[in-house]
């Protein structure tokens, strides 16, 4: 019986499951890692600004890469496009008809390579969803689509680092 039980440990000790958020499936000898200003197919103002400064925080957080700006001095280079930007009503107040609640939607576009061209990572369709409620009171007006930009853009930094580490 134990001979079987042994048996069955070792061969599961190798299966190749891991903690998630601790993997790095990268290529070892990379060290410095180029992240790219993330290019704007939107007209959503700065929305590639916040998403590209998100990112660069969760790297240098979450990572031991170095992170630069310029591709001549690293290792990999990440790019990134907004694809697109919306913002759709999702309710209405009934005394006034204004919209009380919106949508924020963002797509995007991330790759990451290597010096040579060869592709790390990829994912072509990334979509990102954040709500947020619009004030009802002319006196404290506050636009809240930035401050929903922002929290989307960490989602956004956390779920990428998170897909690139663990080759997902």
């Amino acid at each position: 019986m134990k001979p079987a039980l042994l048996s069955l440990l070792i061969l599961c000790s190798g299966c190749g499951y891991h903690t998630a958020g601790k993997a790095n499936l990268l290529p070892s000898d990379l060290r410095t890692l180029a992240v790219l200003a993330f290019v704007n197919q939107t007209q959503t103002y700065k929305v590639e600004q916040t998403l590209t400064a998100a990112v660069v925080q969760e790297f240098s957080t979450r990572t031991s890469y170095r992170v630069v700006s310029q591709p001549d001095s690293a290792d990999a280079v990440l790019r990134g496009t907004v694809l697109a930007t919306s913002t759709t009503p999702l309710t209405y107040d009934s005394k006034t008809g204004r919209a009380a609640s919106v949508l924020v939607i963002v797509s995007m576009s991330v790759s990451l390579a290597d010096k040579q061209g060869k592709v790390l990572y990829q994912n072509p369709a990334y979509v990102f969803r954040e709500q947020y409620q619009v004030s009802q009171e002319l006196s404290s007006f506050f636009e809240e689509d930035s401050p929903a930009f922002d929290r989307l853009s960490r989602e956004f930094a956390r779920t990428l680092v998170s897909n690139v580490l663990e080759a997902f």
